[in-house]
């Protein structure tokens, strides 16, 4: 057996210098994607290249950990993240193919006034929700972006939007794993985690339709729609607060998003913008006054996103998940790491559930197809264009997860996040873009608790901070973080055809999230020493 390494915290005998080195890695994707403009595979590739170097001669780590560590990563990447988000993309793709998903668009547009800046808060955030809490990862800017293309707006736009929206309701996504996760690793009461992220993320959700109508059609367009943001936000985030805060993480996002939806369409029944045309809805195409749905018609056009949410919530319902899986040490990996930070040494065992989410998803895709009885020929050509399609997202989306693995594994993440915990009282001002750090890597909030979470929770105990808290600002600020991880941008242009344009992309969202992550990071700050009744 070989001998456990350590992971070294501080390789350059200063913290500044070695922080920079850590940081390297997430430098050079930032500015290859952002500001030079390279595709995400390019930009990643160099990422990955950039952290094998520091780990091998710098933090001096075996090359068989480091081998381990990307394969590792590699893995994951293919099965859960891309089984879900090809199973996602495939039930987009039937729908394409068999065209309910124009009934979708018509029914969206038909309640949604004809306003660009309503649609966006409709499709992207109280539809992405409901993506988002029942599949998560990638399939709600997959899908809301192409429906927004759909509806006519420009392709950058459209995932820009889809982005932005796909940022409160991460925090419980995919049923609630995120803060599962969180508890799992860090070993706190999953109540109050959830809790916890029921008293911060709502104030996101609360927001964010004013926030996107604002992106969409600024501020006469704020000023024209803000009763549409009121009703959607306050909808949305009094049901996110009180499922978590009361039932707990598994169907916040769902409950939310179905009661934001009807909330919204209601509303929109009993009250318009004034000129709606305005803005950015000018350049929407015209419709000479299109025939209504029928009931029929649209009970057809939310079948596939019924089903998707039915087969979800009782895939988890009936535990599902791990039946069948089975639990794979990673060889060398496996305990061959000490954490130094925490003096234990670091697991590497790799979960595979045959039946998890994305067969979940595959599942509500073919009863969908049968329920539509779609022709055998129909349904595998939409699977074989799917799996066309994600062929070099798949790619960029390995290669990234495989960074995130190796930055874990070698110690560089570690290093990143003591630095930050020296930092002392204002630490909780930092605390949000840690999680944004580990997102932005990874691409799932679930990962950055995982990566970060009992960082957090270290810190907090050196600074007598409530570990809760700090806990979930982690999973809070990860949120803003999944903004511009590279995978989610890679599955978004892909969706809508604009392979190769990440880096406009990216540059586009990047402050966006920047914002996000500092709001996120002023509550928690504001909840640390003044907000304290709020923590749980």
């Amino acid at each position: 057996m070989n001998p456990i390494w350590p992971q070294p915290i501080d390789p350059l005998h200063s913290v500044a210098l070695s922080a920079l080195a850590a940081a390297l890695p997430l430098v050079i994707v930032l500015v290859l994607m952002g500001g030079l403009r390279k595709s995400g595979l390019f930009s990643s590739l160099c990422g990955l290249g950039t952290a094998i170097l520091l780990a091998l001669f710098l933090w001096q780590m075996p090359a068989v950990l480091v081998l381990w560590s990307a394969v590792y990563g590699v893995v994951y990447a293919l099965w859960p993240i891309l089984w879900i988000v090809f199973t996602a993309l495939w039930l987009y793709n039937l729908t394409q193919d068999t065209g309910k998903f124009e009934l979708f668009r018509r029914w969206m547009e038909q309640h949604a006034s004809g306003d660009a800046s309503i649609q966006v808060v409709l499709v992207a955030f109280c539809f992405g929700a409901l993506l988002e809490g029942t599949a998560g990862f990638g399939a709600p800017v997959a899908v809301t972006a192409c429906l927004l293309v759909g509806l006519g707006h420009p392709a950058r736009r459209a995932v820009l939007t889809a982005l932005i929206a796909n940022t409160a309701p991460v925090a419980f996504g995919a049923l609630g794993i995120p803060i599962i996760a969180l508890s799992g690793v860090t070993g706190l009461d999953l109540a109050r985690l959830s809790a916890m992220a029921g008293r911060q993320v709502p104030v996101l959700s609360l927001l964010l339709p004013a926030y996107l109508i604002l992106v969409v059609s600024g501020g006469n367009g704020l000023r024209r729609n803000w009763p549409v943001a009121l009703v959607t936000g306050l909808s949305f985030a009094l049901t996110q607060f009180f499922v978590s805060n009361f039932w707990g993480p598994y169907i916040a996002d769902v409950l939310a998003s179905s009661i934001s939806i009807f909330a919204t369409v209601g509303f929109l029944k009993v009250w318009s913008p004034k000129s709606p045309e305005t803005g950015f809805a000018q350049t929407l195409p015209e419709q000479d006054k299109p025939v209504r749905l029928t009931v029929g018609e649209s009970f057809t056009a939310w079948l596939p996103w019924v089903m998707l949410s039915v087969v979800v919530i009782l895939w988890s319902w009936f535990r599902l998940l791990p039946a069948g899986q089975a639990i794979v040490p990673v060889p060398d990996l496996n305990k061959g790491v000490l954490i130094t930070l925490y003096q234990k040494p670091y697991a590497a065992l790799y979960t595979f559930q045959p039946l998890g989410p994305g067969t979940a998803v595959l599942a509500a895709t073919i009863l969908t197809a049968l329920c539509l009885r779609v022709q055998g020929k129909v349904f595998f050509v939409a699977g074989a264009k799917t799996f066309r399609q994600l062929r070099i997202p798949g790619l960029t989306v390995m290669t990234i997860v495989a960074l995130a693995y190796l930055y874990n594994y070698s110690g560089m993440a570690y290093t990143l996040g003591a630095t930050f915990a020296r930092v002392g009282p204002a630490f909780p001002l930092l605390s949000g873009f840690l999680g944004w750090i580990a997102c932005f890597l990874s691409g799932s909030d679930t990962a950055s608790n995982l990566l970060f979470g009992n960082l957090q929770v270290a810190a907090a105990h050196q600074l007598g901070l409530s570990p809760v808290l700090l806990a979930v600002t982690n999973s809070s600020g990860a949120v803003a973080g999944k903004m511009v991880s590279p995978q989610n941008i890679a599955v978004g242009v892909t969706t809508v055809g604009l392979i190769g344009q990440e880096g406009k992309v990216l540059r586009s969202a990047f402050w966006h999230s920047i914002l996000l992550a500092g709001v996120v990071s002023l509550l928690a700050f504001s909840q640390a020493y003044w907000l304290t009744w709020m923590i749980p």
